[in-house]
C-alpha cells in the first residue's frame, strides 16, 4: 500500500473514531472507587420501566428480588441526539458505551457498515481479558438486543449478516428463540454444538460451546415444558457452564417478551415475564452470594408503553404500544461497583463501568477498532 492511500486511511479512521467519540461515546461511572469482579452478569428487561416493576407487584402480589439489591438507580435511555430508541440502539450502547442511531447494532453513528472502524462490545472485552461471554435471551437469537452483544451491522434486520457474525464470534453459548440461518450443520463448522432442548444443555461437557436454538413461542408464552427450557433454567446452566473459565465470564441475559407485549398493550402478559426474568436474576444472585467475586446488575434499554396507574382503569395499564423517553431502573448487587444510590445514569455510562468492573484498564474501554486497510496492511 503506498504512503498516500495509507495516509488517506489513517486520516479517514480517525476522522470516523473522533466523530464517534465526540457525540456517542460514555465515561464510567466512578473510575477511582470500584471493585474489579472475576464475573458480571447482566439483566436487561426489554421495554421494562418503573412502573412494570409496580404493576408486577400489584397484579401478581409479589415481590421482586431485584428491588433487594443494595444499590437503586436508574438509566437514560435515549439514543444519540436525544432521540427515543429503540432495542438495537439501547441495546448497542449497553454493549459498547456508544450512543449510536436507532436500528444500528453495534456500529457508530458515523459507520453503520463498520467499514472504517468497529466498537468493542463488552463481550468481546471480556474475551479479551481471557474470560468467557455468553448471550441469553427469550427472543430469537438475531434480535436486536441479542445482537447487540454479539455483531456490528448496519440493521437490526439484517438476520443472516447477525447469525452469520454470531457463529464468526468467540462466545461460548448463544442461546434464545431458533433462527432460521442457524443450522446444526454450520453450528458445529464454527465450534458450536447445536442445542435445542434442556437434555441437550444438559449433555454439554465442560468448555464445550453451543449455539441454542428453542421452540420461540414457548419463550414467549412461558409454555415452557420439558424441552423449551424457562430464562431462569437458561440463566442457571449458562452460570454453570461459564463458570469452567477459571478467569471468570460474562453474561448478558435478557427478558424480551416485556416489550413485545406492551407494544400490544398487553400488560398483564408483559408482568408474568417480568417475574420469570426475576426468578432469574434470583438465580443470579444467589451465585453471586456463593461466589463472591459476581457483579450482577439489572436495568433496561428501554420503557415501553407509557404504563401508569389509573383508578378508572383498575390500576396500570399502558397508555401507549410503543417506546417512551422515560428514565429505567439500574440495580446493582453491590455497593464496591462504583455506583451510587438514586442517581440517573447515561446508558452507555453503565457499560463504561461495567468494562472496568470486569478487570479493563482505565480508559481502555469504550473503544473503537480500526477496519479500514486493515487487510491491505497484513
Amino acid at each position: 500500500m503506498s504512503k498516500i492511500l495509507t495516509g488517506i486511511i489513517s486520516a479517514i479512521v480517525a476522522l470516523s473514531m473522533s466523530l464517534t467519540f465526540m457525540l456517542g461515546c460514555g465515561n464510567p461511572v466512578n473510575d477511582t472507587e470500584y471493585k474489579v469482579y472475576d464475573n458480571v452478569i447482566l439483566f436487561i428487561g426489554d421495554g421494562m420501566g418503573e412502573n412494570h416493576l409496580e404493576a408486577a407487584k400489584q397484579k401478581l402480589g409479589i415481590d421482586l428480588n431485584m428491588e433487594t439489591f443494595p444499590v437503586r438507580g436508574q438509566s437514560m435511555t435515549n439514543s444519540i441526539l436525544r432521540i427515543t430508541t429503540d432495542s438495537a440502539a439501547g441495546g448497542s450502547a449497553l454493549s459498547s458505551g456508544m450512543k449510536t442511531i436507532n436500528g444500528y447494532v453495534g456500529v457508530s453513528a458515523f459507520d453503520p457498515t463498520a467499514s472504517i472502524i468497529k466498537p468493542v462490545l463488552l463481550t468481546e472485552a471480556a474475551i479479551s481479558l481471557g474470560k468467557s461471554a455468553g448471550v441469553v435471551t427469550t427472543d430469537f437469537t438475531t434480535g436486536a438486543t441479542p445482537a447487540s452483544f454479539s455483531s456490528h451491522t448496519s440493521s437490526r434486520g439484517n438476520d443472516a449478516d447477525i447469525s452469520r457474525q454470531q457463529l464468526e464470534s468467540d462466545l461460548t453459548l448463544i442461546w434464545g428463540g431458533a433462527d432460521e440461518n442457524i443450522t446444526p450443520e454450520n453450528a458445529a463448522e464454527n465450534g458450536f454444538t447445536y442445542v435445542q432442548s434442556i437434555s441437550d444443555i444438559e449433555a454439554l461437557s465442560s468448555g464445550e460451546r453451543s449455539f441454542g436454538q428453542f421452540n420461540y413461542g414457548e419463550l414467549k408464552t412461558v409454555q415452557n415444558t420439558e424441552v423449551t427450557p424457562t430464562i431462569e433454567t437458561m440463566t442457571k446452566s449458562a452460570i454453570d457452564i461459564l463458570d469452567d473459565n477459571e478467569n471468570g465470564f460474562f453474561l448478558m441475559v435478557e427478558g424480551a417478551q416485556i416489550d413485545k407485549y406492551c407494544h400490544d398493550k398487553e400488560l398483564d402478559n408483559a408482568v408474568v415475564q417480568l417475574a420469570e426474568l426475576d426468578k432469574a436474576v434470583k438465580a443470579a444472585l444467589d451465585y453471586a452470594k456463593e461466589d463472591g467475586s459476581t457483579l450482577v446488575v439489572v436495568t433496561a434499554d428501554h420503557e415501553t408503553g407509557g404504563v401508569t396507574y389509573s383508578e378508572i382503569q383498575g390500576g396500570y395499564y399502558c397508555t401507549i404500544g410503543s417506546h417512551t423517553s422515560s428514565n429505567v431502573p439500574l440495580f446493582v448487587s453491590d455497593e464496591a461497583a462504583g455506583f451510587e444510590n438514586g442517581v440517573a445514569y447515561e446508558n452507555r455510562d453503565i457499560s463504561c463501568q461495567l468494562a472496568l468492573c470486569l478487570g479493563m484498564e482505565k480508559g481502555a474501554f469504550p473503544a473503537c477498532v480500526p477496519v479500514l486497510g486493515k487487510k491491505e496492511e497484513v
